[in-house]
């Protein structure tokens, strides 16, 4: 098997951490080879607070995805969470000299670079910075302007912001854990590749990622990523909240909310007892079922509660914005009981519980699909689309000058598409320096890989 054909997501979370080795079969269908996971003692709500115990994390959950596999796992491409994230929108303009000729990638290029100048508050760093709208003169709402003339180029930008701290604390990890980084991407838009379809994508659809440390949203409409947010609790609250009111372990109030809890409080009678074991020969504890899903219901409110919040600063309420495919719950924390009846009810919206089956080959039975795998998935699903468009781009590339032996003209027949022309001087470059042409995703971690060398 050629390494090219596979990728392996790493998603380091707050509960636990998973390597994923994926690669796509015949049927276009995501084969999991194999998967590691190992608790995560040494993150905290996405952070990493303790480098030491990250890094035998890492290599412990690496070890066993090698075991599982077969393979030598060499590189990775990870997720970034956690709530230090936050985004906001941008509107910027450059004024072409050159308009004669139409737009390029290069000039696209050039208005993202002068966004990612922007100014943010001390030790950020702007990590993505996504197109959404393009507007060349004064034509407006254009998805895709290159091949176009136009002497303006404006766009409406979606750019997200973290802690470059927190961000290079990951990549030290990954690089301390013997691993290269291959790509890194922002976990809610993994878990968005995972479970969500294009139709949703298109209709409006809200994501939300309720993991354990923090819950990540990812709300879309016309299948462009409109809104990102990150909230700074999650499932790990809720536990915390049973160990505290009922006077037990972590351990024991991590089963109680699993195999009995429950976001509805209504649906237990008071007559309703667990009995837990004591500790050290002392006396068992009995707890209702019925104060168990309290204490549930009011920590899951307020988590539903800044999910809706979260929405309507998106601009749900308006006619234009509105999710017509509701919501999509995803992660560990989605899992809970009767938690998709009472996100209806606080949001008003449509909900289903978001599952990887139609991403997985054989996955309907087993456990992969679970949706605390989503975010997994995911990296993999964009690790291996990442490999696709470099060998599609360079094939592509090599087949036009085979065939047409450069001419431009020939090529412009074939390959004008779409409204779309070929810089023919630019592909002219591209022979010369053999390099693809890079999406927004690998430019951001070539960035990110020279911020770690820089800090060396």
């Amino acid at each position: 098997m050629e390494y090219q054909d596979i990728a392996i997501g790493l998603d380091v979370g707050t509960t636990k951490i998973v390597a994923m080795v994926g690669r796509r079969n015949e049927y276009n269908k995501i084969e999991i080879l194999g998967i590691g996971k190992s608790k995560s003692v040494g993150v905290h709500r996405g952070v990493v607070n303790n480098i030491t115990q990250t890094i035998e994390a890492i290599r412990e959950a690496v070890s066993e995805a090698e075991h599982s596999s077969g393979l030598k796992i060499k590189e990775v491409i990870v997720g970034i969470a956690g709530q230090h994230i936050r985004s906001l929108q941008h509107n910027d303009y450059i004024t072409r000299l050159d308009f004669e000729n139409v737009i390029s990638q290069k000039d696209i290029q050039k208005l993202i670079d002068q966004v990612h100048k922007l100014i943010m508050q001390p030790g950020e760093e702007i990590i993505h910075v996504l197109p959404q709208e393009y507007k060349v003169d004064s034509q407006a709402e254009i998805g895709e302007p290159i091949g176009m003339y136009g002497s303006r180029l404006e766009a409406n930008f979606h750019v997200v912001v973290g802690q470059i701290s927190s961000i290079r604390n990951i990549g030290r990890c990954v690089k301390a854990a013997g691993l290269n980084l291959s790509g890194m991407t922002l976990e809610p838009l993994a878990s968005a590749e995972a479970v969500l379809s294009t139709e949703e994508r298109e209709a409006g659809v809200a994501l939300v990622d309720i993991g354990g440390g923090t819950t990540d949203i990812a709300i879309f409409k016309d299948n462009i990523i409109r809104h990102t947010a990150v909230i700074p609790f999650g499932g790990n609250v809720i536990t915390e909240n049973i160990k505290t009111d009922c006077l037990v372990i972590e351990r024991q109030a991590e089963l109680l909310k699993i195999k009995f809890g429950s976001a509805w409080p209504g649906e237990n009678k008071e007559t309703e007892i667990v009995c837990i074991p004591g500790l050290r020969g002392r006396d068992p504890k009995e707890i209702s079922l019925k104060y168990l899903s309290q204490i549930i219901h009011i920590r899951v409110c307020e988590i539903l509660e800044q999910v809706n919040v979260e929405i309507k600063n998106y601009g749900n309420e308006e006619q234009k914005k509105r999710l017509i495919a509701g919501l999509v719950m995803t992660g560990g924390g989605s899992q809970l009981k009767h938690i998709r009846p009472l996100t209806e009810y606080i949001t008003g919206m449509d909900v289903r519980i978001g599952y990887s089956n139609e991403h997985i080959a054989g996955g309907e039975n087993g456990i992969i699909s679970n949706p605390e795998y989503a975010t997994s998935i995911g990296l993999v699903i964009k690790g291996l689309d990442d490999k696709k468009k470099y060998l599609c781009t360079n094939a592509e590339m090599e087949h036009r000058y085979n065939r047409y032996d450069g001419n431009p003209e020939l090529i412009s027949t074939k390959f004008y598409n779409k409204n779309r022309r070929l810089n023919f001087e630019e592909d002219q470059n591209h022979k010369k320096k053999k390099n693809k042409t890079k999406s927004f995703l690998e430019i951001w971690a070539d960035k990110f890989r020279q911020i770690l060398n820089d800090t060396e």
